[in-house]
C-alpha cells in the first residue's frame, strides 16, 4: 500500500513536472507500447503468431484509449493535487492546531501547576481557616467565660452597692445622674432609670440643691476630692443628716467624665454631736453658777479671815483662824483646777496680764505660803537670789494659782523639814525671764512616776501612804499649760525620800505701774469731735447718748457716702465705724481716706460680731475695734488710749475712784439681759434715754420682723442673715442678751444644718423679745 501510494505520487509528480502535454504524449506512447506489448503477447499465446494487423490494432487502441486515461489520469491527478493541497492545508491547520495544542497544553500545564499551586495555597487557608476557627471558637468561649464571670462580678457587685445603706451615685460633667444605688432611689423617690439625665435641680428642694450643685462645682474646677455635710430630705418629708464625699471621676486617656458620690446618714452621729454640744453647753453653765455662786463666799471667807489675822486673837483662835484661810485658798485652787479643767477641754485657757509690782507679789506669796507651812508645822524660806524688776505686765492670778499649786503639793507631801522657794530673774531687752523654785523636804517622786505626774487625773501613788486621795490629780496638769502659754514651762528634779524640786520659768514684759488700770472718766471740760458712721437707728441712739453725756459732740452719717462727704481730718477728733453699711464697709471708708488725708484722726471699728483677734482690723486701716454694744469702759479705753493726751484733762480724783459695783439682779434678768452694759450705760445717761431707747425698739421691731418673714417665705438666705443682723445690733443697743445670742446664730448661715434650725431661732425671736423687754422694763423701774 505504501508502495502504492509512492508510485501515485511519482505520477503526479511527474505530471506537474511535464506538464500535461508532454505527459498526454509520453502517456500515449507507453499506452501504444503497453498496447502492443499485450496484443503481441496475448496473440503469439493464443495463436502462436503476430500479424501486423494485430499490431496496428494495438496501437490503434493505445490511441483510443490514450485520450480517455489522460483525461482520467489528469482528473484522477488533480483530484489528487486538490486533495492533496486540501491535506496540505488540513496539515497546515493540523500543525497549527496542534502547536495551538502545544500553547493551549503549555498554557493548560501552567494552569494546571498554578491551579495546583493555588489548590495547595487554599489547602494551606483552609488548614489556617480551621485553625483560626478553633482559636475563634476558643476565644469565644474564653470571651464568653469571661463575660459570664464579668456579669457574675457586676451582679454582685450591684447586689453589694444596692444592699449599701449608703448613698452612691455617679453625675456626668453636665451635672446630670448617671446611675445610682438602691439608697439613692429611696432617697430621692426615683428609680435609676428614671433618674437618669436629671439635674439636682430637677431631684431636690431648692435651697439643696443649691448646696449640692455648689460643691459639684468644687469637684469640676477643682477636680480634687471634697467631703461636707448636709441635710437631705427624702420624698416623705423625712429629714437626714448625710456626710458625703464627691471625687472626680476620669476616663483612661484622662478625659473628665464627671464624678462620683458617696452619702453616708449620720443623723445619730449628729444628734449626739449635738447632745454633747448641748452637755458641754450645760456644763459650762453648771461651772459658771458654781464660778458665781462659790467665788463670792470664799473671797468672803479669805479676805475676812486674813483681816481678823491681823487683829488680836490669842494662840488657839489664830491658829483656828489660821486653818480656816489655808483651806480656804486650798478650796479655791481646787475649785480653780476645776475651771480650768472646762476651759482646757474646750481650749479656752486664756491669759489677761496686767501690769504687777512684782516685789509686791513675792512678798503675798511669802505670807500666805508661810501660812499654808506654819498650819503644818514646816519652816517656811523665801529667798530673792537676784534683783527683781519693779513692774511686769503678767496674768496675776494664773502665776498665783500655778505657785500656790506648786506650794500646797510641797506642804501635802512634806511630813517634816522645810519648803522653800527660790525667785529668780534675769532681764532681756523689754523682757523680763522670772524662775521660782519650789523645793520640799518632802517623800519625793519615784523616777518611773517623774513622766507622769502633769498628765491630766495622774496622782503619784507612795507605798503605805494614802497622800495621793487628796486632790483632783489636775492642778499639775493646768499648771504646766498655763506656764506654758506665758512662754515657760514647768520641770522636776526629784529624788524619792530626798524631797522634790518644781521650777516654773515665765517669760513676761516689763511695764509701767498702772499700765493697764483703765480710768472711769468723768464729763470732760474739752469736748471731742466724734463722728459715727452708723445706719441702725436704735445703735445711732444709744452711742450718741453714751457719747454726749460724756459731754463729745456728735455727728452721724448713716452711710459710707455720707461719711466721706461729710469728713474733713481737721473738722474731728475721733471717727467711729461700723463695719457693715448699707453701701460700703468700714474697711472701704478708712482705705479711701488714708488714700486721700496724711494724717487722719483715730480710726475705730464698731462691729457686732466678737472680736477674737484686732489685727484683722489693723491690717484693713483701724487703729482700734471695739465691740457693739458700745461699753462704757471700752469706750474710755480707745478715748484715753487715742484722744484723751491732747484733747482732754480729766478730773485726777475722779479717775482714782473706785468704779460702782453693779447693782445685783434677778436671775431672770442675769439670764436675759447684758447687766454690766446696762448698769454701765444707765450710771452713765441715765435711765429716760434708755427707756426712749427700748420705745424705739419696739416701734423698729414689726418692721424687722414683717421683712424677716417675707424673706422666710421666699427662702432669701442673703436676705434673712441681712434683717438678723439688724436684729442682732438693735437688741444689743438696749441690753436684751437673749435676743442678741440667737440673732447671732440666725445671721451665721456657716453653722451647721443652719437652715434646718432658721425658722426655730426666727420663732425665739420674734415670741420672745417682746418677754424680754418686759424683764428689761421691770428691771429698769427697780433702778428708778
Amino acid at each position: 500500500m505504501k508502495q502504492l501510494k509512492v508510485l501515485a505520487q511519482y505520477y503526479v509528480d511527474l505530471l506537474v513536472k511535464l506538464g500535461i502535454v508532454r505527459f498526454s504524449m509520453l502517456l500515449a506512447l507507453a499506452l501504444v507500447a503497453l498496447a502492443v506489448v499485450v496484443q503481441v503477447g496475448i496473440t503469439l499465446v493464443l495463436e502462436g503468431t503476430v500479424q501486423n494487423i494485430d499490431i496496428i490494432r494495438s496501437v490503434f487502441f493505445g490511441l483510443v484509449i490514450t485520450p480517455w486515461a489522460v483525461y482520467f489520469l489528469s482528473v484522477v491527478v488533480d483530484q489528487l493535487e486538490e486533495s492533496r493541497q486540501r491535506l496540505s492545508k488540513l496539515v497546515s491547520k493540523l500543525e497549527e492546531m496542534r502547536a495551538r495544542d502545544m500553547r493551549l497544553n503549555r498554557q493548560l500545564t501552567e494552569n494546571i501547576e498554578q491551579l495546583n499551586s493555588e489548590i495547595e495555597e487554599r489547602e494551606k487557608a483552609e488548614s489556617a481557616r480551621q485553625q483560626a476557627i478553633k482559636d475563634l471558637e476558643n476565644e469565644v468561649y474564653q470571651r464568653e467565660k469571661a463575660q459570664l464571670e464579668l456579669a457574675e462580678q457586676t451582679a454582685l457587685l450591684r447586689s453589694f452597692i444596692d444592699a449599701s445603706p449608703d448613698l452612691i451615685y455617679y453625675r456626668n460633667a453636665d451635672g446630670q445622674f448617671s446611675g445610682c444605688n438602691r439608697a439613692m432611689e429611696e432617697l430621692t423617690g426615683y428609680d435609676e432609670k428614671t433618674l437618669k439625665g436629671l439635674t439636682p435641680w430637677d431631684v431636690y428642694r431648692e435651697d439643696i440643691a443649691e448646696k449640692v450643685v455648689e460643691t459639684d462645682q468644687q469637684v469640676f474646677d477643682a477636680n480634687v476630692s471634697i467631703t461636707y455635710e448636709q441635710w437631705l430630705e427624702y420624698q416623705d418629708g423625712r429629714k437626714a443628716y448625710f456626710e458625703l464625699r464627691k471625687v472626680p471621676f476620669f476616663a483612661r486617656d484622662g478625659r473628665h467624665l464627671g464624678l462620683l458620690g458617696f452619702g453616708r446618714e449620720i443623723t445619730e452621729r449628729k444628734r449626739y454631736q449635738d447632745a454633747l454640744e448641748k452637755a458641754s453647753r450645760e456644763k459650762t453653765a453648771f461651772i459658771s453658777t458654781i464660778s458665781h455662786e462659790l467665788r463670792t463666799p470664799l473671797n468672803g471667807i479669805v479676805g475676812l479671815s486674813r483681816m481678823l489675822l491681823e487683829s488680836n486673837l490669842d494662840d488657839k483662835q489664830r491658829n483656828y483662824l489660821r486653818t480656816i484661810y489655808v483651806s480656804a485658798i486650798t478650796l479655791g485652787n481646787i475649785f480653780n483646777d476645776i475651771i480650768d479643767l472646762d476651759k482646757s477641754d474646750r481650749k479656752r485657757l486664756s491669759l489677761h496680764p496686767t501690769s504687777v509690782d512684782l516685789n509686791e507679789f513675792v512678798t503675798e506669796i511669802d505670807n500666805i505660803s508661810g501660812l499654808m507651812a506654819e498650819q503644818k508645822g514646816l519652816r517656811f524660806e523665801l529667798e530673792r537670789v537676784t534683783e527683781l524688776p519693779d513692774y511686769v505686765a503678767v496674768d496675776t492670778t494664773r502665776l498665783r494659782q500655778i505657785l500656790w499649786n506648786l506650794v500646797g503639793n510641797a506642804v501635802k507631801f512634806t511630813k517634816q523639814g522645810c519648803v522653800i522657794i527660790t525667785v529668780s530673774a534675769e532681764v532681756d531687752g523689754d523682757q523680763a525671764h522670772l524662775c521660782f523654785d519650789v523645793e520640799d523636804s518632802g517623800i519625793g517622786i519615784p523616777a518611773d512616776e517623774q513622766d507622769k505626774i502633769f498628765a491630766m487625773y495622774y496622782q503619784v501613788k507612795q507605798a503605805g501612804e494614802n497622800l495621793h486621795a487628796v486632790g483632783t490629780g489636775i492642778g499639775l496638769a493646768v499648771s504646766r499649760k498655763l506656764a506654758r502659754l506665758m512662754g515657760g514651762d514647768i520641770t522636776l528634779d526629784s529624788e524619792e525620800g530626798e524631797g522634790s524640786t518644781f521650777t516654773v520659768t515665765v517669760k513676761v514684759p516689763l511695764s509701767e505701774p498702772g499700765e493697764d488700770e483703765t480710768p472711769a472718766l468723768t464729763p470732760v471740760e474739752s469736748r471731742l469731735r466724734i463722728l459715727l458712721v452708723e445706719d441702725i437707728e436704735l445703735n445711732i441712739t444709744v452711742a450718741t447718748s453714751l457719747l454726749e453725756s460724756l459731754g463729745h459732740q456728735v455727728t452721724v452719717a448713716r452711710d459710707g457716702q455720707s461719711a466721706l462727704d461729710v469728713f474733713s481730718p481737721d473738722a474731728f477728733d475721733l471717727a467711729l465705724l461700723d463695719i457693715q453699711l448699707p453701701d460700703m464697709t468700714g474697711f472701704d471708708i478708712a482705705a479711701t481716706w488714708r488714700e486721700q488725708y496724711a494724717q487722719l484722726p483715730p480710726l475705730v471699728a464698731l462691729t457686732a460680731n466678737v472680736i477674737n483677734d484686732k489685727n484683722s482690723y489693723l491690717a484693713n486701716g483701724m487703729d482700734d475695734a471695739i465691740s457693739k454694744p458700745i461699753s462704757v469702759s471700752a469706750l474710755n479705753q480707745v478715748i484715753e488710749q487715742y484722744a484723751l493726751s491732747s484733747n482732754m484733762v480729766t478730773d485726777v480724783e475722779s479717775v482714782n475712784e473706785p468704779a460702782p459695783s453693779r447693782p445685783i439682779a434677778n436671775e431672770q434678768a442675769e439670764r436675759l439681759l447684758d447687766m454690766d452694759m446696762l448698769t454701765g450705760y444707765v450710771e452713765l445717761v441715765g435711765i429716760d434715754p434708755v427707756k426712749q431707747s427700748i420705745e424705739m425698739f419696739e416701734s423698729t421691731m414689726p418692721e424687722y420682723i414683717a421683712i424677716l418673714d417675707s424673706n422666710m417665705t421666699a427662702r432669701d438666705q442673703e436676705g434673712i442673715v441681712s434683717e438678723a443682723h439688724k436684729i442682732k445690733g438693735a437688741a444689743g443697743s438696749v441690753g436684751l442678751k437673749h435676743i442678741q445670742k440667737v440673732a447671732q446664730k440666725a445671721q451665721s448661715p456657716d453653722l451647721p444644718a443652719w437652715w434646718e434650725n432658721i425658722a426655730d431661732w426666727i420663732d425665739e425671736i420674734k415670741d420672745g423679745y417682746q418677754h424680754d423687754l418686759d424683764v428689761l422694763k421691770a428691771w429698769l423701774d427697780e433702778q428708778a
